[in-house]
């Protein structure tokens, strides 16, 4: 036995020492020595006994144990359900156990490169550059995972994921040998098909409304209406009943639909098919009707799941579709907004109640504001700023300090901004955005017109210092919009945002006197976004042009208005010669310089080009300053010009829309806009 296991030493120096005393001991006394030297013999004899036992069994330990380690060893490094690998410096492997090779249903064979074994088992930066300076091992963990193919029951192939959890460590490198690492890898396969089927069983939550009820029901007879809504609700539940949900009719309008996670994505993977499904009904006035559709999942954790977690993303995903227009799905999928649908056109009011209301909400929010601040979007057109000067009109007639913000690019419409610079009342109304502060007002209000995107606005600086604003706008809401507004007014289904400001007006307060010049600034916004009155115009749209040529618009004004120089003439019709027609009806074109007018010349021409027969989309982008691209979209009706623009940062209407993109070439975002465009054209002609 080894020296260092013995207790033997010990013992002999307690013996010594107590061998010493019973030699003293007898000195003193003859009888007690002898005793002592007795027990002194007794306590060596039990000694050599406890020392033999103690041998005795450190060799039963030896060879029971120590001699089977290295079974042990080989029985752990082999047989037990952990991969593990060596390879070196160069990827190439070196050893591995037959774990291993099972979980990567590969022969191995030593040298061979480690992706041909497993491929992406062994990241790129485990051995970097800076581990031949330095002697500290690195060791840490991460996950992988591993394609394969099997076949099913009924003999058809599938394939499937393996999921791996490995940890590494560097070992040392020697003078003979460059330093290798060793991976241990177990299967969590299990585990993250639990985590799957824990996902994909989550309660999603929908609320699906019918938004054009009153306009269909109206003018049905009982009978009638109850005979179109059974076919609504038979749709759905055979459109829930395929998805294995649950569906409760809440009111009239409104149906509750409960599904698992698995099935709101099979939905979102046949693009809410429903929808157009629904379309198809038309009331006996050819009236199709059209669902707006709000869905939310619970994301959080077991322990922390509630349900008004996907109650509230579903009314708010409702609420949303509805603000665009509807005939639309909003599905709130992990803090995340995806919209389809949205192929109809928004349904025009035929009431003006709501407003009356908005006027009158508007008019007591004027009222309690020390000084009103009024801006469109960057880059104003014609009902960005027609519409900030029939707000400005609201303000003034209530003696409130006005002001116009305007940014810093004025080519669309510096003509009327200069003959209402002449006029007495608009002389200090207007203030550049660069120079604009609040002052030290208590109650300032914000009001932001013709865009609802806060980096679209004049002045985002603004909304950071105001913190009551009011938003009034005609496009269809996008998830990115301005922050906890006072009121939000919007109607996507009106032409114009001056139509809005129009119809605010007449109820605003009945003394407004308009005056020919501001009249003919907000006539000219309905004109341009109505295509002079040829686009998404209704019954409402021509009151409100009647009204504001009762207050002094001109047409003859808003034809010079819209005069171009020959500048603008000739780089619109270059812009049309290099045109290109792509299949399905879509025209793309550039404007690869800095000119004035661009954004005008841009919009004209996609105007333009969309009067030729067949095209049903024009797209042209132009190069703004600070590498800014521009890009302005047209739409025939049919297609939704919005959804495209959406995925570049942009948005608008359904008819007409546009983006702004940084740092990217102008050919380079061409190509890209064109493949979405022309994906979004075979989706809804398929």
């Amino acid at each position: 036995m080894p020296r260092i296991l013995s207790a033997w030493p010990d013992s002999v120096i307690n013996l010594a020492v107590m061998v010493v005393m019973v030699v003293v001991i007898s000195q003193y006394n003859k009888i007690l020595g002898a005793m002592a030297l007795v027990v002194w013999s007794l306590l060596i004899w039990f000694a050599v006994v406890r020392r033999r036992d103690r041998e005795k069994r450190f060799k039963e330990y030896t060879e029971n144990v120590i001699g089977n380690f290295n079974d042990m060893m080989y029985y752990a490094m082999t047989k037990l359900p952990e991969g593990i690998l060596v390879a070196d410096e160069d990827r190439r492997l070196q050893w591995c156990n037959s774990v291993m090779q099972d979980f990567a249903e590969v022969i191995p064979q030593q040298g061979m490169d480690l992706d041909e074994f497993w491929e992406g088992l062994l990241p790129e930066d485990i051995f970097s550059s800076a581990d031949k300076e330095t002697s500290e091992l690195k060791e840490g963990e991460y996950q992988v995972k591993s394609l394969r193919r099997r076949k099913k029951s009924d003999g058809t192939p599938e394939e499937f994921f393996r999921h791996f959890m490995v940890k590494y460590r560097q070992l040392k490198a020697t003078a003979d040998y460059s330093r290798m690492v060793v991976l241990f890898a177990r299967e969590t396969t299990p585990y993250e098909d639990l985590k799957i089927e824990y996902k994909l069983s989550r309660t999603a939550i929908l609320y699906v409304q019918i938004d054009n009820y009153d306009e269909v029901t109206q003018g049905l007879t009982e009978a009638e209406k109850t005979s179109l809504m059974l076919s609504v609700s038979e749709i759905l539940e055979k459109w829930v009943e395929s998805l294995a949900g649950f569906m409760r009719r809440v009111s009239d309008d409104l149906f509750l639909v409960l599904l698992e996670r698995r099935a709101l994505d099979l939905a979102i993977e046949q693009k809410f098919i429903v929808l157009d499904k629904v379309r198809q009904l038309v009331n006996k006035n050819q009236l199709p009707v059209t669902l707006s559709i709000g869905a939310g999942v619970a994301e959080k954790s077991s322990d922390e799941q509630t349900m008004s977690e996907p109650e509230e993303k579903a009314q708010a995903g409702l609420n949303l579709a509805l603000a665009r227009g509807g005939d639309q799905a909003a599905v709130n999928v992990g803090d995340k907004m995806q919209f389809f649908g949205g192929r109809a056109k928004a349904v025009e009011r035929n009431t003006r109640v709501k407003a009356r209301v908005m006027s009158h909400s508007i008019r007591d929010t004027m009222e309690s504001a020390d000084e009103i601040f009024i801006m469109g979007h960057t880059r104003e057109d014609y009902d960005a700023f027609g519409a900030a000067v029939g707000v400005a009109l609201m303000a003034k007639s209530l003696d409130k300090p006005t002001h116009i913000v305007l940014s810093n690019w004025l080519d669309s419409v510096e003509k009327i901004v200069g003959m209402l610079e002449k006029e007495e009342d608009y002389k200090k109304i207007f203030v550049s955005a660069s120079e604009v502060s609040v002052s030290t007002a208590l109650e300032p209000l914000l009001v932001v017109v013709d865009t609802f995107i806060p980096k679209l606005v004049a002045a985002p600086q603004l909304l950071d210092k105001i913190k009551k604003i009011v938003v009034i706008d005609h496009h269809r809401r996008s998830e990115n919009t301005i922050k906890n507004p006072a009121i939000t007014y919007l109607e996507p289904g009106s032409s114009s945002t001056c139509e809005m400001v129009t119809e605010l007006l007449m109820y605003f307060d009945e003394k407004i006197r308009i005056g020919k010049l501001a009249a003919t600034a907000i006539y000219s916004g309905i004109v341009v976004d109505t295509k002079n009155f040829s686009v998404q115009t209704g019954a409402r749209t021509f009151e409100a042009a009647a009204y504001l040529r009762r207050g002094g618009a001109d047409p003859v004004v808003v034809n010079y208005l819209f005069k171009s120089d020959y500048e603008t003439t000739v780089a619109l019709a270059q812009t049309k010669a290099q045109s290109e027609y792509f299949e399905g009806g879509l025209v793309v074109s550039y404007i690869d310089k800095l000119i004035p007018n661009v954004q005008a010349i841009a919009g004209q021409a996609a105007d333009g080009l969309l009067r030729v027969e067949g095209v049903r989309m024009t797209i042209i982008l132009f190069q703004m300053k600070n590498d800014m691209i521009g890009i302005s979209a047209r739409s025939s009706g049919d297609l939704n010009v919005q959804v495209i623009m959406e995925k570049f940062g942009g948005g608008g209407h359904q008819n007409v829309a546009g983006a702004q993109v940084k740092n990217i070439p102008i050919l380079e975002l061409k190509k890209s806009v064109v493949d979405a465009a022309r994906k979004y054209i075979a989706e809804t002609d398929s």
